[in-house]
């Protein structure tokens, strides 16, 4: 058995087809995947937090004491 037959047979061995008229192989659809999102600490929720309220702040309270 030569080489590129066992690729076929091989369900893991991932080939990237090109699309027609394309330059740039496209992945297959079957074998498409998002990245996965990391866990959220409880300090990175606060900082968000924080970052989010100064926004606000600035946003908001800055032009109401100016008025």
């Amino acid at each position: 058995m030569s080489e590129h037959e066992e690729r076929v047979d091989d369900p893991d061995h991932q080939e990237q087809e090109s699309v027609e008229g394309s330059d740039h192989p496209e992945p297959r659809p079957d074998h498409r995947q998002t990245a996965p999102q990391g866990p959220y600490t409880n300090r990175m929720v606060g900082i968000g937090a924080v970052v989010a309220l100064v926004g606000l702040l600035v946003v908001f309270g800055i032009p109401l004491l100016l008025v």
